[in-house]
Order: C-alpha cells, then structure tokens, then sequence
C-alpha cells in the first residue's frame, strides 16, 4: 500500500456560491500540500469538512441539515469527525457549539488559513509524509473561479454578508495573476473573476489601479482565455471599463450587475444609490459600447414596505430593461440586518406572489431575447457531456452565458471535445437553451 493512502482521507462538501468553491479549493490545496488525501464519498473519509452558507435563513438551515444528515449517516467510518467553516461559523460564532455536538470544529471564513492546524487538533495527529506534487486550485477544469477581492462596506439594509465576510479588501494583482497562470497551464479556456463587489477592485491600493486596469492586463497576457466578471454594481461601471471590455475579444460581453429594485424609495431604504431612471441609463450605456452584450440582473420581491406601487414600478423597469438573464428572489427577513429589525414585514404570501410574477415576466423577456441571438455564429466553449432522451450530447457555452446560472449550447456528439473553443450556429433556442451546429 502507498504512503499516500495511510494519510487521513478528507471530503470536503460545499454549500453555497462561487466564492465558496473557491475558498474550498483553496482549503483543498493546503490539505493536499500537508499529506492529507481527499477523498470525494463522505463516508470514506476520517474527516468531513462542510464549507456553510448563511447568508439567508434557508441556506443556514440548509447547511444545519446537511451537518445532521452527516453525523447520523450509518454507513460512514467509525470514528469520523465533522468540522464545519465558512459563512455560518462566522455568523453565529459561539452559539454554533452550544446547539451542535455533533461537530469536532467550528473555523469562521476568515480563518479558514488555519485548516491544516485545525484537522491536526480534530485528529490528534498529522500525515506522515506531505503532498507528491501542488494542486493549487482545481486545475484541468476549463471554467474556473477567481477571487479577485472578499468583504464588503455597503452595509445594504437586508444583507448580512458584512457581518460574515467582514470590509471589503482587494487581493493583490500578482496573486490574482499567478492562480490564473497556474490554471491555464492546467487547461483552463475560461476564469470568471469574482468578489462580493468586483467593480471595487483596486480602490483600497490607492494607486490608481482598478477593475479596468485589471482586466486590460489579463486579456493582454492570457489572450486564448475567456476572462468574465461577476457581481458588478452599478457604480462600478465607468466608461473606463466598458472601454477596456469592448476593446479586447477575450473578454465576455457579458454583465452580471445585482440592482435587487427600481423604486427609488425602496432602494433608498436598502441603503443603496440610484433609481429605475438611472438604472435604465446606465444599462442603455452598456448597449451603446456593446450591442451585443447579454445582461444579467438580480431582484428581491417583498422588501419591508414595499406597497403596490413600488411593486409595480419594479414590473415596469424589468419590462423596459429587457434582461437576457434575471433573478428574482423572495426577500429573507434575518434578524441580524436593519430591514430584518423592521416592523412592516410584508406578508410572505404577498412576497412569493409578487416573487412569482416577477420570474414569469423575467422568463418571457429573456426567452425572446435569447431567441434573437438563433442564426448567428459565436464561440462555443464545450464543456462535456450530456444524456438527453438516452441521446448523448455535447454541451457548452457561448460568452453570453455565465456558467451554473444560465442556460447551454447543446452539440451533436463527436463534433467537438470538451475543452475546445469552436464556431457554432445556434441553430434553434428553447427557454434559456440552445442547439447548435459547429462551423469550421
């Protein structure tokens, strides 16, 4: 038997975002790097690391469950300890091992450095021999996340992230370009640069670098790599940047901004800036740099306060707009926000109702605009494979189209390989979908 195979096997199991999977990975290495072996079944492993969401109530009891589930799983191996990181040790803190036994471990997310030393106490002991090679990151994925920043200093009325992730700080460039190197090197096609507010970047160096500067770097350098940006707010959209996107190829057209309403009041008491009118604007500026750019908005239905008229002037915007990709969610009263505090909740019925008639709307914008787009030719990146009706195909996604959050580009089997970047007609859409044929 292999040294390596003696080593504490670990799985880790994440809940929640991109930037979750991120900081897992990161964990991954560091594991590896000190001689641990991840494993993927939890009920191989001596240790199972469960990286939480809690940034609403349903996703904090999400991540309860899947830790309950866990420690009464019968067929895992005698012995196994529990540790559980992320946003919901960060949240709750101490009430955590009060209200779980179960687990050996609590490490809040900006402690999540620690995890080596941390499995060490949990097992009472450490690998005998360190990791054979690096595995920064999950190189040989051809779509990767990067954290460009973390935190945030909006401090809106219904968010908690600030609470959990802390002040908003930028990660330094050359951190940010070595992962994106290494994951190249590893056969990456595509990064999508994420943070809990991407347009900031920079802001904190005072040097006068920021997110423009950022991107006009990548793209020069990694020139056969897509390179995508998420979680854009609507003050980071200078001209500056629209610029630098519509000048480089690799770049996506793609714009994934969170204006969450239009009433001017309710966004004024979601302690945020601007108004449908500016909102509409800004997205008509977008469109004049870049007519072919697809834009992706989020919005929360059932606010504190909102009345008919602030639901309507929501319904109106999002007609106007016209979104390729939009989300609406129902809004999650947490107690520890400002808005969670306020005594003029609306009715959960009345949220899910106004929720569900946003989403109806938002679909049959956006099924009509994708439908523009059959006819034309764009690059493909093929992701892999897919049984539809016991046919096997090839599926991908085009540069209008984020990864996990929309739609694909389905391929006839044997046209392409995944990991390839090729010309496609999109030949027909349904919903959010597309076929397609490869032309050379």
């Amino acid at each position: 038997m292999s040294k390596k195979m003696n080593a504490p096997r670990v799985c880790i199991v994440t809940l929640g975002c991109p930037k979750n999977e991120v900081d897992s990975d990161i964990m991954a290495t560091d594991l590896h790097d000190s001689g641990y072996l991840l494993v993927e079944d939890p009920d191989d492993a001596d240790v199972v690391i469960v990286n939480t969401c809690a940034f609403i109530t349903d996703a904090t009891s999400q991540s309860i469950d899947t830790i309950l589930d866990l420690a009464s799983d019968e067929d895992a191996k005698p012995g196994r300890r529990i540790v559980v990181t992320g946003c919901m040790p960060s949240r709750y803190r101490d009430e955590l091992a009060r209200e779980l036994p179960e687990v050996s471990a609590f490490l809040p997310a900006d402690d999540e450095d620690r995890i080596v030393e941390t499995l060490r106490d949990v097992l009472d002991k450490s690998p005998r021999f360190r990791g054979v090679s690096p595995v920064p990151r999950s190189q040989g994925s051809y779509s990767s996340y990067v954290k460009i920043s973390d935190g945030c200093d909006r401090f809106c009325s219904y968010c908690s992230i600030p609470y959990i992730r802390g002040r908003y700080h930028s990660f330094p460039y050359e951190d940010i370009r070595r992962e994106i190197a290494w994951l190249v090197d590893g056969g990456c096609r595509e990064v999508v640069l994420i943070g809990q507010d991407t347009g900031l970047w920079g802001s904190d160096f005072h040097d006068g670098r920021n997110l423009a500067w950022l991107l006009e770097r990548l793209a020069s350098e990694f020139t056969d790599t897509w390179i995508r940006v998420m979680y854009l707010q609507p003050e980071g959209l200078s001209d500056e940047l629209l610029e630098t996107m519509a000048a480089h190829p690799n770049i996506c057209h793609y714009f994934d901004i969170p204006l969450q309403h239009a009433s001017a009041k309710v966004i004024r008491e979601m302690n945020r800036k601007g108004d449908g009118k500016s909102y509409l604007e800004m997205i008509e500026r977008i469109r004049k740099h870049m007519p072919d750019a697809s834009i992706r908005s989020t919005f929360i239905a059932g606010f504190p306060g909102e009345d008919r008229s602030d639901a309507k002037a929501l319904k109106d915007f999002i007609e106007r707009a016209g979104f390729d990709h939009a989300g609406v969610f129902i809004y999650s009263q947490e107690d520890i926000t400002i808005a969670g505090k306020r005594e003029d909740q609306v009715p959960m019925r009345t949220r899910k109702a106004r929720a569900q008639r946003l989403r109806d709307l938002a679909d049959q914008i956006g099924f009509a605009r994708n439908a523009t787009r059959v006819g034309s030719v764009l690059p493909v990146l093929v992701e892999g494979y897919e049984q539809d009706d016991g046919i096997e195909e090839l599926v991908g996604r085009s540069m209008y189209m984020a990864p996990e959050v929309d739609g694909q580009v389905h391929l006839p089997l044997g046209s392409a390989r995944p990991g390839d970047i090729v010309m496609v007609e999109l030949t027909d859409s349904f919903c959010y979908e597309f076929e397609g044929e490869v032309r050379s």
